[in-house]
C-alpha cells in the first residue's frame, strides 16, 4: 500500500514516517516540496504518487500569529484541505485529515464526544473546522477526521522544548493552570493513525489523544520531573500557577478541551495509555538523541 504524508518536515510527519509498519510505500512531503494551498501542485502531486491512503499533516498551527495571518491560515487549513479531498477523490484515494481541539469552546464540563456542537474561539480553530467541513462536504465517499490536542514531540518546537529551554535558562516560569486538556505524545497519535490506515472501514470524525487531564501547569511540573531523572536539567526551576488574564496572548483558548476517546479505543481497537507515561518516553527519546 502507498500512503502520502503531508507535512513531512513537521512533529507529526516525522513521526508518522518513524512509526510507520513494515509493508507501506511512503510518499513523504514536506512544504518545500508540496504547498498545499497550491490546488494545482496537489493535484499534480496525488496524479504522480497514486497513492491508496493521503494523510494530511500539513496545518497552519501559529494559534496566536493566526489572529494578524487570517488568509495564511484559511490558505493552509481550510483551501488546503479542499484541495486534498478534491485530489483523493479524483484519483480514488482515501484521506486522513488531522484536525484539533480548538474547534470547540471549552464552556464543556465534560470530554467532547465527535459529535459534539463546535464553536471554535479563534481563526487558527475555525481555519481548521472549515477544512474538516471542505474534507466532508468534497464528495469524496473514503474520508476520515481525527482530532487531537496538545501534540508534541521530541523534535520540533513545543510546549516541552519550550519548557526546558525556559527551566534551563530562570530560576521561575509561570504557566497557566485554568485550561485542561490532555497532552498528547506525536509517536502516540502517529501509531492511531497507522491503525486507521490499516482499517478501511473507518469513516466518519473520531477523537484522539493520550489519557487522562492536566493544566498546562501540571504539564510544566512533569516536564521538570521527568527532566530532572533523565538528566535533561542540572537543577530545579520554580514554577508558578498563574491564571490566564495573567498571561495575555492574542488568541483565546478553551478552558476545558479534553476528548472523549471511547469511540476510537472500541472501533480503532486500541488501549489508553496515560499521558505521563508517553512523557517518560518522550524524554528518553530526547535524553539518548
Amino acid at each position: 500500500m502507498k500512503v502520502l504524508i503531508t507535512g513531512a518536515h513537521g512533529q507529526l510527519g516525522r513521526s508518522l514516517q518513524q512509526a510507520a509498519p513494515d509493508g507501506y510505500e511512503l510518499v513523504a512531503l514536506d512544504r518545500s516540496r508540496l504547498d498545499i494551498s497550491d490546488n494545482i501542485a496537489v493535484t499534480a502531486a496525488v496524479e504522480e504518487a497514486k497513492p491508496d491512503v493521503v494523510i494530511n499533516a500539513a496545518a497552519y498551527t501559529a494559534v496566536d500569529r493566526a489572529e494578524s495571518e487570517r488568509e495564511q491560515a484559511y490558505a493552509v487549513n481550510a483551501i488546503g484541505s479542499k484541495n486534498l479531498a478534491q485530489a483523493a477523490a479524483k484519483y480514488d484515494a482515501r484521506l486522513i485529515h488531522i484536525s484539533t481541539d480548538f474547534v470547540f469552546d471549552g464552556q464543556s464540563a465534560q470530554p467532547y464526544r465527535p459529535d459534539d456542537a463546535t464553536n471554535p474561539l479563534g481563526v487558527y480553530g475555525h481555519s481548521k473546522l472549515e477544512g474538516e467541513r471542505e474534507v466532508a462536504g468534497s464528495g469524496l465517499d473514503r474520508w476520515l477526521i481525527v482530532r487531537t490536542s496538545w501534540v508534541y514531540a521530541a523534535q520540533g518546537s513545543n510546549f516541552v522544548s519550550t519548557m526546558l529551554r525556559l527551566m534551563n535558562e530562570r530560576d521561575q516560569v509561570n504557566v497557566v493552570c485554568d485550561q485542561a486538556g490532555t497532552p498528547t505524545w506525536a509517536r502516540s497519535l502517529a501509531h492511531t493513525l497507522w491503525k486507521a490506515v490499516a482499517n478501511d472501514d473507518l469513516r466518519g470524525i473520531y477523537h484522539w489523544s493520550d489519557a487522562g487531564t492536566a493544566s498546562w501547569y501540571d504539564f510544566a511540573v512533569a516536564i521538570q520531573e521527568e527532566a530532572l531523572q533523565h538528566g535533561l536539567l542540572s537543577r530545579s526551576a520554580g514554577i508558578a500557577p498563574i491564571r490566564s488574564e495573567l498571561y495575555p496572548t492574542a488568541a483565546k483558548r478553551p478552558r476545558f478541551s479534553v476528548l472523549d476517546k471511547t469511540n476510537t479505543y472500541e472501533d480503532f481497537d486500541l488501549n489508553a495509555i496515560h499521558w505521563r507515561v508517553n512523557l517518560r518516553a518522550a524524554m528518553l527519546e530526547i535524553a539518548h538523541a
